[in-house]
């Protein structure tokens, strides 16, 4: 009698755990499905935020784009601007220093050419130095020769004298006799 039990008592279990089971199971779809509306709820407003944040996003992005681009296309006016300002001031800096350039060098054409004809004078005037001076020398040698002409031919003459016999001087004369008386 007790083994029935064996196989009864088991089955009852099942049959109860069954019932359990497909009163769970229904509560656990009703659950899942609830459960997955819920996700898909929360998905889809995640979404629709996720979607409302990128396109203000996307605006403000937009915004900061344009205000880059503004502040860009400032700076870069302000630095052609600067960059004009020093263009000009090189270039009138330039035009300044050509001009005195210009100027010095026609003030140096002038001094070299005042250099250069006081070159010639000096040259001219060490000429006309030399050329006296060779002259004087020429003088003083004309006048040494015409002093040894005249030595020379005072001596030939004292000696043409002195041989000559009129050059001879004559014995003293004799002194004249005492007078008596």
């Amino acid at each position: 009698m007790k083994k029935w039990l064996y196989l009864i008592l088991p089955a009852v279990m099942t049959v109860v755990f069954g019932v359990f089971y497909v009163n769970h199971e229904k509560d656990v779809l009703s659950r899942e499905s609830t459960r997955s509306k819920q996700i898909a709820d929360k998905k889809a407003a995640d979404k629709s935020s996720k979607d409302s944040a990128e396109a203000k996003a996307k605006e403000s992005a937009k915004i900061t784009q344009m205000e880059r681009e503004a502040a860009d296309i400032k700076r870069d006016a302000a630095k052609k601007a600067q960059q004009d300002a020093v263009d000009k001031e090189i270039k009138d800096s330039t035009n300044i220093s050509l001009a005195e350039a210009d100027a010095s060098s026609k003030k140096a054409k002038a001094l070299e050419a005042e250099l250069e004809r006081l070159q010639k004078e000096r040259d001219r005037a060490g000429r006309e130095s030399f050329d006296l001076a060779k002259q004087v020398e020429l003088a003083m040698v004309a006048k040494r020769n015409a002093e040894m002409e005249e030595q020379r031919l005072t001596e030939m003459i004292a000696r043409r004298a002195s041989d000559a016999a009129m050059a001879k001087i004559p014995p003293p004369p004799l002194p004249p006799a005492p007078t008596k008386g």
